[in-house]
């Protein structure tokens, strides 16, 4: 693109930022005075703005850098964004400014799940997921006011050991039944004009609403043929964990408005109860709520009413001590750490010694540090040998800091 590049740097101000950017809750624009502090030459400024402002694409450039990953369906790599920036930033600024921004399809990739199913994960391009990165960092600064404090899942400064360790303070509390809550499929099979109709309820720049929208409508390509989207939101979108934490919002506020106990992480749910008769009245109820407010499925198959100690929840099951609720790793956690293992280090894989050691350093590390919350009680027990050894067989390489911004 000829003529005069615009520079995008962090000479703005992310601190004056966040101040206006805390008043936005409510629908407000703000306004920005000229130099001469009169009001002929004021400018408002509404949410898109702070969306593409210098400092916030900075932010979600290095952000994408730091989480490479493979190209979408222009084959661009997260290696070229740069250049591509530099000859086109102008014209995307535009064209995001005038609402003329169309995304592309996203990448139809398919991995393998424990039960036997695929789950399908959807590779935004490049330049795609900068600015779904850019809309989640601002969305996010103001939707966690909102979110509950039962919430963990990706949630800056929550996590899955804090879900599990609030588990643990119910049952501790006499809370020794759950509701093991089984949403089938739930980011694709989100219903988008429910998602558009709650956004819409806090975000009131209907240029950020329409843009989420053509994301949630951009399709999909699959073997080079496009299929469109008319329900769910892409996995493996910066965009979508937060637009999944929007939607099941809805869902946190109906159980705090009922009293019930529960702890959320994604679309991982357990409702905790004190008896199994407080537990089946609350699945009998809760259900009509997500299936006709909300319109999500329920897959009652796997939805049950169980005791504590028979439930997996991220990965751990429950167990009781000396009269307290410990965790311990799930059988099936530990099966599946096993044959992934065997995976990696296959010699019918197609892959390198090197590739092995490094790829499989990467998962031990990962899974230990994970599961470290647990006492590796039985029938874990027997693979901490396994685990102990199989950590030397690859050691992690410190990542070195992005120092790039957006040229």
């Amino acid at each position: 693109m000829k003529g005069r590049k615009q520079k995008i740097s962090l000479d703005t101000c992310p601190q004056k930022d966040r101040a206006a950017l805390d008043g936005y809750v409510g629908g407000q624009t703000f306004i920005w005075i000229t130099e001469k502090n009169d009001t002929k030459g004021i400018k408002e400024r509404g949410l898109l703005e702070y969306i593409l402002s210098p400092a916030n694409l900075n932010a979600a450039y290095k952000q994408v850098k730091h989480n490479k990953g493979v190209g979408g369906v222009d084959k661009m790599e997260v290696e070229s964004l740069k250049d591509y920036l530099v000859e086109h930033k102008e014209a995307l600024l535009q064209s995001l400014l005038e609402g003329k921004y169309r995304p592309n399809p996203v990448r139809r990739v398919e991995i393998p799940k424990g039960d036997g199913s695929k789950r399908k994960l959807g590779i935004p391009t490049v330049v795609d997921r900068l600015v779904q990165q850019a809309i989640n960092q601002i969305l996010t600064s103001i939707y966690e006011k909102q979110f509950s404090e039962n919430s963990y899942g990706f949630h800056p400064g929550r996590s899955a050991h804090q879900g599990l360790k609030k588990v643990q303070d119910y049952v501790n509390a006499g809370y020794k039944y759950a509701v093991d809550m089984d949403l089938a499929k739930f980011f694709d099979t989100v219903n988008q004009s429910k998602l558009i109709e709650v956004l819409s309820r806090t975000i009131k720049d209907g240029r950020v609403i329409s843009l989420i929208h053509k994301y949630l409508n951009a399709g999909v390509e699959v073997g080079g043929r496009f299929e469109a989207t008319v329900l769910g939101v892409p996995q493996g979108s910066p965009l979508s964990p937060l637009l999944g934490n929007v939607m099941l919002h809805e869902l946190d506020k109906e159980l705090e408005k009922r009293g019930h106990a529960f702890v959320r992480y994604a679309d991982d749910l357990l409702i905790l109860c004190k008896s199994e008769r407080s537990a089946e009245r609350t699945l009998k109820h809760i259900v009509p709520y997500l299936e006709r407010v909300l319109y999500l499925r329920v897959n009652k198959d796997k939805t049950e009413v169980a005791r504590v100690s028979n439930v997996k929840f991220l990965g751990y099951s429950f167990y009781y001590r000396k009269g307290e609720c410990r965790l311990r790793i799930h059988p099936k956690s530990c099966t599946k750490m096993k044959q992934r293992i065997r995976a990696i280090t296959s010699r019918s894989n197609g892959k390198g010694d090197a590739w092995r050691k490094e790829t499989c350093g990467y998962f031990i590390r990962g899974w230990v540090n994970y599961f470290q919350v647990s006492g590796y009680e039985e029938p874990a027990g027997a693979n901490r040998c396994m685990v102990s050894s199989s950590i030397t067989y690859g050691n992690m390489e410190t990542m070195e800091t992005d120092k790039d911004q957006i040229p």
